[in-house]
């Protein structure tokens, strides 16, 4: 990890060196980037890394208002996108190191556990952030209004700035988790399950960015945050307290609803609403995309992702019922009385089998002799 002390030195440029210290080269090449505004030679080429671009003002019906300020996208968002993934790895490494380690220290866990804590300890960060981000922008644009705004005037090819550098940011965070793979030394095991979603959310939200969705893209990612935060909270709780596992009983309950709400908004929009408007075709320059064929592949991705979703969690659950009940088997066992062994009856005077036994272990002839 970056940022931590170490007692020996790995040699320069190895696997090791560059796992130890990946943030600080990060936070070099950043400061360089951010180094570029000072100079008027370099300063146009580190604002289309700093800043957001392709504005776009448009002037207003009401002559007393400002001007709105909206946004577009374009092939030079490929430069803010990779110098705020250098800002993401940066955090990572922040929380990671001055966080998520403190608390692993106390904890000790093991290795399987260990990974865990720590990929539920930076996703919930993130999703809190995303979840909070996004219902401002809901709220401050109020999209909630009515459920035609997601595909009324499309398309959309302006964005108010909170909106673009809300996409920005998102791509940038989820495409920087591909080499934190490789960075935070993640188990063979684990890369799979993590690559499956990472890719699906790379996909998703550049697919909605690009074919100017984001305003369904958007509707449906805060909810989905706030499922997945409340999973991995409960899991980080869970980890602290084995007994405490209330959370995953209203994660599963919002999970399924989260799912059939983007299964309706998504055939709300798709199936219904885009087909009806106005602009219908596909046009490249004007970031048209509004065809039968995008629509449907769209809407099929949609599905698939929540079936493929539905499954895994049909199949966590499954498993869970079934360490449930295999505990509850092994406790009920260990509870049993045990089966006590017979007791001679003190009454019957040592009797067995109607024979009485003699507790005079003495031979016949010498109780003759003392008789006599």
């Amino acid at each position: 990890m970056g940022f931590r002390k170490k007692n020996k030195s790995p040699p320069v440029l190895s696997h090791e060196f560059v796992i130890q210290n990946h943030a600080d080269m990060v936070s070099c090449l950043a400061m360089i980037i951010l180094l570029g505004l000072m100079f008027e030679v370099t300063a146009k080429f580190a604002i289309m890394f700093i800043t957001v671009q392709y504005n776009v003002t448009t002037q207003v019906l009401d002559e007393t208002s400002e001007p709105a300020n909206l946004y577009q996208y374009g092939p030079k968002d490929v430069a803010t996108v990779f110098f705020y993934l250098l800002i993401a790895v940066i955090l990572h490494a922040l929380i990671q190191e001055y966080i998520l380690d403190k608390v692993n220290r106390r904890l000790h866990l093991s290795k399987t556990k260990h990974s865990k804590f720590n990929e539920s300890g930076q996703l919930a960060a993130f999703y809190l952030f995303s979840f909070v981000w996004g219902c401002s922008i809901l709220t401050a644009e109020d999209f909630a209004r009515n459920p035609t705004f997601l595909w009324e005037g499309y398309p959309h090819t302006h964005m108010v700035f909170q909106v673009k550098f809300f996409y920005i940011c998102q791509i940038a965070y989820w495409l920087h988790a591909l080499p934190e793979l490789y960075f935070q030394k993640i188990r063979k095991e684990d890369i799979p399950r993590q690559l499956y979603y990472i890719c699906l959310y790379v996909v998703h939200i550049i697919g909605a960015y690009v074919l100017n969705f984001h305003r369904l893209g958007l509707v449906l990612l805060v909810p989905h945050y706030l499922v997945e935060l409340l999973f991995h909270a409960s899991r980080l709780f869970y980890f602290s307290d084995e007994n405490k596992q209330k959370g995953f009983t209203l994660w599963a309950l919002l999970f399924v609803i989260a799912r059939l709400l983007t299964l309706t908004l998504s055939v709300l929009t798709f199936g219904f609403g885009l087909p009806r408007t106005e602009n219908q075709g596909f046009s490249l320059a004007e970031g048209n995309f509004n065809v039968l064929t995008i629509r449907m592949t769209c809407l099929a991705a949609i599905c698939l992702t929540q079936a493929w979703m539905m499954w895994k969690f049909i199949n966590f659950q499954l498993k869970k019922w079934r360490e449930h009940s295999q505990n509850q088997a092994s406790k009920r066992k260990t509870q049993s009385p045990k089966s006590t062994p017979h007791k001679r009856d003190p009454t019957r005077g040592g009797a067995a089998n109607g024979v009485v036994k003699s507790e005079d272990k003495t031979s016949p002839r010498a109780r003759k002799a003392k008789a006599s």
